[in-house]
């Protein structure tokens, strides 16, 4: 009975542990594995060396996902940061309405992105979105059709994301604000300080690491973005919308090539890694009492 008292947590635990050991990084090890052989169709595991990676990189398709995701991914992370902000910082006056203000900010974060990929496809479709209601008030010159247009049709998938994320950083940013010593403010109010003084000066730059977690989330968000492509442009038209994943869903289910499947999700992991590991390192080495 005392060994089983003392084993029990372990024995509790040794299920899911197995479970994380096997489906997560077996699988992340498999696909390293066939990222490195001449898989198509059926896997291979011959090693062949880098030649899946000389193909991805050689591919158009893949630059066009690449440089979408730096468009997608820069503007979504910077406009999603801003308008949080922005909103944190008008919740954090104290307003009547807040309790019903933060509920409808936060609001699409309730909604999984297929929802939000339909809902904007409609809004967006030049026959029955904004487009054809302005039209329908008058104004026929009136032209939004961004959505069937190869060359900004990933700046609806901006859209769509940064209005259903800028809620969650906004509710990270109110946390923060109302997490500043009131004392500190107290006093600059005391000596005359305009209060966009105080934010800009003061309590803003004391939320460096909460700006940091925020870039964290929404850039892991950026780098693995498939729901809401698939649901609102499903990659289209052509493939000027395509992102990493589903270039990697489209190589892997519709063009039966394992290899470049696997090799774009090694590199996908790679730049995930890129901004997760520093920030860790950053947040779990030991500080130093100067």
């Amino acid at each position: 009975m005392e060994w089983l008292e003392r084993n029990v947590p372990k024995l509790v635990l040794a299920p899911s542990f197995v479970a994380i050991l096997i489906f997560v990084y077996g699988f992340i090890a498999w696909t390293a594995w066939i990222s490195l052989t001449k898989s198509r169709l059926m896997p291979k595991y011959e090693i062949d060396g880098f030649g899946q990676f000389e193909r991805l990189f050689a591919a158009p398709r893949w630059d066009v996902a690449m440089n979408n995701l730096f468009i997608f991914g820069g503007l979504f992370i910077v406009i999603s940061m801003v308008i949080g902000l922005l909103l944190a910082i008008f919740l954090d006056q104290r307003i009547r309405a807040e309790g019903v203000l933060r509920t409808v900010y936060l609001y699409p974060m309730a909604l999984s992105l297929i929802v939000t990929g339909t809902a904007w496809k409609w809004i967006l479709n030049p026959g029955l979105g904004i487009q054809e209601t302005v039209r329908g008030w008058g104004f026929e010159s009136f032209t939004f059709d961004w959505l069937i247009k190869p060359e900004m049709a990933i700046y609806t998938v901006v859209l769509a994301a940064v209005w259903q994320a800028s809620g969650f950083v906004m509710a990270l940013f109110l946390a923060g604000l109302r997490s500043v010593d009131t004392e500190i403010i107290r006093a600059a109010q005391v000596d005359g300080i305009p209060n966009h003084r105080i934010y800009s000066a003061i309590i803003i730059p004391t939320m460096a690491p909460i700006f940091l977690s925020a870039f964290i989330v929404l850039a892991h968000l950026a780098i693995k973005a498939f729901d809401l492509v698939i649901a609102l442009t499903n990659g289209g038209p052509g493939y000027s919308t395509d992102l990493p994943a589903t270039y990697m869903y489209a190589m892997a289910f519709s063009r039966g090539d394992l290899g470049q499947a696997a090799s774009s999700a090694m590199v996908m992991m790679g730049v995930i890694f890129a901004i997760v590991v520093p920030y860790l390192y950053s947040e779990l080495r030991p500080r130093r009492d100067h």
